[in-house]
């Protein structure tokens, strides 16, 4: 019996609830911040946050935003992406990821793209040799605080 569900989240509840496995990777935020960020992307930028469920648990998150850049055309930019740490090496970022993959074909983007910290080797190995995605740019960041 599968016991795997990928499911939009919508709701403040539905997005309150993925914060413990978003907090793994998004370090930096509480919950507060969390769900303000998220409501103001969803608002503003069509930014879109998936979950994959197992036995009712969440168990992997993944946020997007649909994007349309010169350099990349139609593509999705794939903002958050972490699985719990708990539950890592049981495949269910490939079907997160994948999940992704087939949303964007059906939305008629091009592509899907992410960028990843240096510090992630794991994360850079599944991306490459797992999900053939290719390392194609640095990422630059300059903070204005």
């Amino acid at each position: 019996m599968d016991t795997l569900m990928i499911k939009e989240l919508q709701t403040q509840e539905e997005i309150l609830q993925a914060f413990p496995v978003m907090k793994q990777l998004r370090t930096h935020l509480n919950e507060a911040t969390y769900l303000t960020l998220v409501n103001e992307a969803q608002e503003k930028e069509d930014y879109r946050m998936f979950a994959l469920y197992d036995n009712g648990e969440i168990v992997a998150v993944v946020g997007f935003q649909p994007m349309i850049t010169l350099y990349y055309g139609k593509y999705i930019w794939i903002c958050d992406l972490v699985t719990d740490s708990t539950t890592r090496s049981k495949g269910y970022g490939e079907k997160l990821l994948s999940h992704v993959h087939e949303w964007a074909k059906a939305n008629h983007y091009e592509a899907v793209a992410l960028s990843s910290g240096l510090q992630r080797t794991d994360a850079h190995r599944f991306y490459e040799e797992k999900m053939n995605y290719d390392k194609v740019s640095f990422v630059f960041k300059k903070s204005l605080k």
